[in-house]
């Protein structure tokens, strides 16, 4: 149980990087020099002052990035008149969009689309039309039906036509 303990303690160790393990023959071999942690240590701090360097230069950019920026945005009398008509105009645009829209469908390209439209729509209602007369033609002479019970039957209105 002891050695259980021990065995389960060096694999931790191995695991964190603390100390070094080889299979020589049959036997395994631990040892930990006290300069590896050291050298460990020193690497990790020069990895931290590095990223802590190029975090400052990143710092110091954004700092002078935003001061160049600020020239001519000083708050004046003149800048705020124009933040203003440009607010004014913005709003006066939306309002020009919107009565554009409701104007739209006298648009000549929409109203082409919506003629383009209407002319295919025609074109399925009279391929339609024409498909239900021929059916009734057919139930005509194949069964001997009347029209009108034909168009009772399947709901078609009596006044069922052509569209001009």
């Amino acid at each position: 149980l002891a050695s259980m303990s021990v065995k389960e303690i060096l694999q931790s160790l191995v695991d964190d990087g603390m100390v070094d393990t080889d299979r020589i023959g049959t036997s395994n071999y631990f040892w930990a020099f006290p300069s590896k942690a050291l050298h460990a240590r020193k690497r990790k701090l020069e990895e931290l002052q590095a990223q802590f360097a190029e975090g400052t230069q990143k710092k110091e950019a954004l700092q002078k990035s935003i001061e160049k920026s600020k020239i001519g945005r000083e708050d004046t009398a003149e800048r705020a008149a124009l933040i203003e008509e440009l607010a004014t105009l913005r709003q006066k645009k939306e309002q020009l969009k919107a009565e554009l829209d409701k104007y739209r469908e006298c648009d000549p390209d929409v109203v082409e689309e919506m003629r383009k439209l209407y002319i295919v729509g025609k074109i399925f209602f009279t391929l339609f039309t024409d498909n239900i007369f021929s059916i009734k033609s057919w139930a005509k002479r194949k069964f001997g039906f009347e029209e009108s019970r034909i168009d009772k039957s399947f709901g078609i209105p009596e006044d069922f036509d052509y569209i001009d």
